[in-house]
């Protein structure tokens, strides 16, 4: 049974950490549009009660009462031909003829209106409700009392109806608007956190592939070396005699093999930003004379051409990236059969390096440094140092054949202002 690997485990989890987002968002998105939609709603029956009160408290300052109902200020009163419809009925109280206003909003049933009317007049209360209209509207009635001038004895009811369906219908598109925006919004948080997960998991995703690749850069480089030495050893368990000639040969399998794991490990720290870099003004020129002074040459030509150069930089890294452009020159700038020969230049922050080997391959030349290979067969990571080196300064490391052959390496730095 397998497991399933880092990189799908941190693409769950990005999946994992959009679904919390969107639903902890959509959650409190939803609780709020409901919240103003039933707002909405209570808002349109308030306004509509307001409509209501405001006819029947109108209509009833107009009534006149002197033994018998006097209703013509109410039939000269605007109120009579517009919305809401009212009507003024006797409601079981001395009976005097009905009257409804002339503007017929939605058909009622006066029989429905005098009960109600009834009701008010029985109890002396003012009522507020529901009722269906005779084609099954649904509409919302006030029914007020009236007294007379004694303010003792109820006359009649002032009954006022208002249709609810532009409400209904305004409350409906609000409805479906705020559904509408959730939906979009929701997918907005969606979205949103997908690309906010990423940019969250982009740092382990990046030490992940570091991981990765310094795994594989780490099996690639240490296994030629490693085959060596076991034939070495090998060799010398089966020929005693051979022991003294293969005892340097081993010495030096070692230290290159160390050399590969120092490169891995420092790369893997500034690829980390573990490394922390210490600029100081550093004598280009003295440091690469230095570099090639103390690194072993293996019969190579090598001849430096200085001039005092002063840049910043981390003179601990700085030799290390010299270094290694000085040991890949030795190493693959030859031609079969004869030893290497390598030409320094320094001079404007630039150190210069070119060698008389087969030169490299100018499919590599354009792509990034982090596995170079060269003909000569160079595993590329010293190279992958340099630049990560020199980007590290702010400086670019470049590369390009020569017109008479062998590969040319730049490493420019900037120049001090010291």
């Amino acid at each position: 049974m397998t497991g399933s690997s880092s990189a799908d485990r941190l693409r769950r989890l990005r999946w994992v950490l959009t679904a919390l987002f969107t639903v902890m968002n959509a959650v409190g998105l939803i609780g709020f549009a409901w919240f103003e939609i039933g707002r909405d709603g209570e808002r349109a029956v308030a306004r509509t009660d307001a409509e209501l009160h405001r006819v029947t408290s109108s209509i009833s300052r107009l009534v006149g009462f002197d033994g018998t109902i006097d209703l013509s200020l109410v039939t000269a009163d605007v109120l009579n031909e517009s919305c809401p419809q009212f009507a003024i009925l006797p409601g079981g109280a001395p009976a005097f003829k009905a009257h409804v206003s002339r503007h017929v909003c939605v058909p009622m049933d006066i029989g429905v209106l005098n009960g109600m009317a009834t009701e008010a007049v029985r109890t002396g209360r003012t009522a507020v409700g529901y009722q269906r209209g005779v084609h099954g509207e649904l509409v919302r009635v006030r029914v007020e009392p009236l007294l007379d001038r004694t303010g003792r004895n109820y006359i009649g009811a002032v009954v006022a109806v208002a249709d609810t369906r532009p409400e209904q219908e305004r409350h409906d598109q609000l409805v479906l608007l705020v559904c509408a925006g959730c939906l979009l919004l929701i997918g907005g948080l969606g979205v949103a956190g997908y690309l906010l997960s990423g940019r969250a998991i982009r740092p382990a995703a990046a030490a992940l592939q570091q991981q990765e690749i310094l795994l594989a850069e780490t099996a690639h480089d240490l296994r030629t070396p490693v085959a060596a030495l076991r034939a070495l050893a090998e060799t010398a368990l089966a020929h005693p005699t051979e022991r003294a000639d293969l005892l340097p040969r081993t010495v030096r399998l070692a230290a290159r093999m160390g050399g590969i794991i120092d490169d891995l490990l420092v790369r893997a720290r500034l690829a980390a930003g573990v490394e922390q870099l210490t600029i100081q003004p550093v004598w280009l020129d003295q440091l690469v004379a230095g570099v090639v002074d103390g690194s072993p040459t293996e019969g190579a030509q090598v001849t430096v051409t200085a001039a005092p150069t002063k840049v910043d930089a981390d003179p601990a890294l700085l030799q290390r990236a010299i270094g290694n452009l000085l040991d890949n020159a030795v190493r693959y700038g030859r031609q079969p059969g004869s030893a290497a020969i390598v030409h320094i230049t320094v001079a404007g922050g630039t150190v210069t390096v070119a060698d008389h080997g087969p030169g490299i391959d100018p499919a590599a030349a354009g792509e990034a440094f982090d596995r170079f290979s060269s003909t000569g067969g160079s595993s590329g990571l010293g190279l992958s140092i340099v630049r990560w080196v020199a980007e590290a300064h702010g400086g670019r490391l470049s590369v390009y054949n020569a017109d008479e052959g062998g590969a040319i390496f730049e490493l420019t730095l900037p120049v001090s202002g010291r």
